[in-house]
């Protein structure tokens, strides 16, 4: 437990640099924006599209595990709603808190944190965590807020979500690599240098600039805010945990990947989803900093329990 908890401190020890680098104004929110930009754009692009491009469609795409995950995300979701629901929140407010405690940080923490403390072969798993998070519950949170604000779904709903699903670098980087290993061609040695280079980055970028980016947040309706935590940080990986294990019985590595993935904090784009429909951004925002806090300690515990598989 020790061991797996030193190896996962660096990892937050650069999100803690990050943060003390925007919180003293060193790093100002403009430069914030700019790095993250440089990350989802270019380094981790580059990072997914080499991951991608040394898999196969088919090695990407397990059902077992892709259900499993699927059906905990749906429990976990709906149970969220109706406490939002009991409590009186609208359809468009229960929605954001609902898809808080399922969407976990998988691009900036996941993948370069998951691949190098579970190996390379937890490649596959994690993009597919990633590829259902950015296109199926990407999609159904746009349809229920369309429902929460207008109450109906227009024919061009699917168009639009096809765009902004084609739009997401991270899916266009996994897209690109999937369509190069389909064609069996080796990539030639410069250009793999060159991804492989540009890669390296988005480690400690991404890392850097989850910090910083949590520097302005600030706690408020913190009985809310530690609900949607606890919702994401313990009873997320405890339904992937059943599913995967008891329901559609994954290979314990498969699964264990599974649980590790749906352990990490609330992911920033649900803020930014939160701030473009201006559906409680602020509780959204102290949840990803209460999250990624005690994450410090619950990511390391699950770690070290799904690497006994």
């Amino acid at each position: 437990m020790i061991e797996i908890f030193l190896k996962t401190l660096p990892f937050f020890a650069l999100i803690g640099l990050g943060f003390g680098a925007g919180r003293s104004g060193f790093f100002p929110p403009a430069a914030t924006a700019y790095l993250t930009k440089f990350v989802f754009y270019f380094a981790l692009s580059a990072m997914l599209f080499g991951f991608a491009a040394n898999l196969t469609f088919a090695e990407l795409l397990d059902w077992r595990a892709a259900g499993a995950y699927l059906w905990a995300c749906a429990i976990v979701y709906i149970l969220v709603m109706v406490v939002a629901f009991l409590r009186r929140a609208k359809l468009d407010e229960a929605t954001i808190e609902a898809h808080c405690s399922i969407i976990g940080n998988t691009g900036f923490l996941g993948v370069p944190m998951l691949v190098v403390l579970l190996g390379e072969a937890s490649v596959r798993t994690v993009l597919l965590v990633l590829t259902i998070d950015l296109i199926v519950f990407s999609s159904l949170f746009t349809v229920l807020i369309t429902l929460a604000r207008g109450g109906v779904v227009d024919r061009a709903l699917p168009w639009r979500l096809l765009v902004a699903v084609a739009r997401n670098p991270m899916v266009v980087a996994m897209a690109l690599g999937l369509g190069w290993s389909a064609t069996g061609w080796v990539l030639p040695v410069p250009a793999n240098d060159f991804l492989s280079l540009l890669g390296l980055a988005a480690t400690p970028c991404a890392l850097f600039a989850i910090g910083a980016s949590l520097a302005d947040k600030k706690v408020e309706r913190l009985a809310v805010v530690s609900w949607l935590s606890f919702g994401k940080l313990v009873l997320h990986p405890l339904a992937v945990a059943f599913a995967a294990l008891v329901l559609f019985r994954v290979d314990p590595f498969t699964a264990g990947v599974l649980i590790a993935a749906a352990a990490l904090p609330v992911a920033g784009n649900v803020f930014i989803l939160a701030q473009h429909y201006q559906t409680g951004p602020a509780r959204v925002s102290a949840t990803i900093l209460v999250s990624t806090v005690f994450s410090i300690a619950t990511v390391p515990v699950v770690i070290a329990w799904v690497s006994s598989f």
